[in-house]
């Protein structure tokens, strides 16, 4: 099961994978990826819905949530960076809607330079 929350598009708009293992949380940090109008989230909780979702649109940055298991993060960033060397991969780990903009932004403006 993935969650899209859609936006009208004024312009173009930074698409954001995250990939959260507790449903309650995951539902939080879209929630909180959409309430930026430049933003689109799309939300996951295993793998391999990762995976396919990765393939059908075109993101621009990867959010792994706590509670990924390491090989299971190996793999996704491996997975990822194949499919699209220049993804953007970010973990967050929580921490409220302040640190999560932050680590959205910062790892944009590291992207542009």
């Amino acid at each position: 099961m993935w969650f899209v929350f859609f936006k009208s598009e004024m312009m173009e708009a930074i698409t954001i994978l995250y990939i959260g293992r507790n449903l309650e949380i995951l539902t939080t940090v879209v929630r909180l990826i959409n309430s930026n109008e430049n933003w689109n989230g799309v939300g996951v909780m295993n793998d391999e819905e990762a995976k396919n979702v990765f393939l059908k649109k075109d993101f621009s940055l990867v959010l792994l949530g706590s509670g990924i298991l390491e090989e299971s993060e190996t793999n996704l960033c491996a997975f990822f960076n194949k499919q699209n060397p220049n993804i953007i991969i970010v973990q967050h780990y929580g921490g409220g809607s302040g640190l999560l903009k932050s680590e959205i932004l910062l790892a944009l403006e590291n992207n542009e330079t």
